[in-house]
């Protein structure tokens, strides 16, 4: 018979791969900018999210929130280091630059331990300064028409479901605002790279990370509203603000770039 701690985990882990299945096919059906914004969603951290405040209180979803919001300034770099090497560099040089770029900034934050107004600076001063930067890489085409072979969704569920089993497993040990950072690990941006390149080669990779930077500038947002209001509001409400704030916010640039298109 199996443990209730045991079946309730299993059964958190099993909600996060179901989401992020569902988000991961509606993806691949879409172009670098619809993608990017899809993934730009927090289709990882949500999950891991809901299943923290079932454990823990409002304070503790609050301090997990200015965590994350340190995850996503790390995921800048990781963004930076990619887009610049897969250029001209494989998928294992390209990816694990980044990720060691994105360990190496997290630590740095942890030290500093920015205070949510310095957090918010740095969001938009660094993601409108990556767009910005990032425009010449955004129109990148394939190479040739993406296949997607059978197991790239059962890895990205799988990548996903261990987050989530782990960080709800460990949030109580390592405190709130190691549980946020580890809840916003880039799993979903890692396990994109990580598929779309071999197949379709760097720049048209890159091209979808890049379009994800005003995406990513949204999910700090979400973060930083999700910490402000989770103490006086509670965590259901504040967690809801959050995600309205993501989903309205990547909508808006998918209709500014439809108006912006050339007819």
């Amino acid at each position: 018979m199996i443990e209730p701690w045991l079946g309730l985990l299993l059964m958190k882990m099993a909600v996060a791969a179901a989401i992020v299945v569902s988000c991961s096919l509606l993806a691949e059906r879409s172009g670098p900018l619809v993608a990017a914004m899809i993934a730009t969603l927090p289709i990882s951290a949500g999950p891991v999210y809901v299943f923290l405040a079932l454990d823990h209180d409002a304070a503790f979803i609050a301090g997990g929130a200015l965590g994350s919001m340190g995850s996503n300034l790390a995921n800048a770099g990781l963004s930076l280091v990619y887009v610049l090497l897969a250029q001209r560099f494989g998928t294992f040089v390209s990816l694990g630059t980044g990720l060691a770029t994105w360990f190496a900034v997290i630590l740095v934050l942890r030290v500093l331990e920015p205070s949510v107004g310095v957090a918010i600076a740095l969001t938009v001063v660094i993601y409108l300064g990556l767009h910005r930067l990032f425009r010449p890489y955004l129109g990148a085409r394939p190479k040739a028409p993406p296949g997607r072979p059978w197991f790239v969704i059962p890895l990205r569920a799988g990548a996903v479901a261990t987050l989530a089993g782990v960080v709800s497993t460990i949030s109580s040990h390592v405190g709130a605002g190691w549980s946020g950072v580890l809840a916003a690990f880039p799993i979903v941006l890692s396990s994109l790279i990580a598929i779309l390149q071999p197949r379709i080669g760097g720049p048209a990779t890159a091209a979808v990370i890049a379009n994800g930077a005003l995406g990513l500038l949204g999910f700090g947002l979400g973060l930083a509203l999700v910490h402000l209001t989770a103490v006086p509001l509670g965590s259901w409400p504040a967690l809801g603000l959050g995600l309205l704030v993501c989903i309205v916010w990547n909508l808006g640039l998918m209709a500014l770039a439809r108006r912006r298109a050339p007819p």
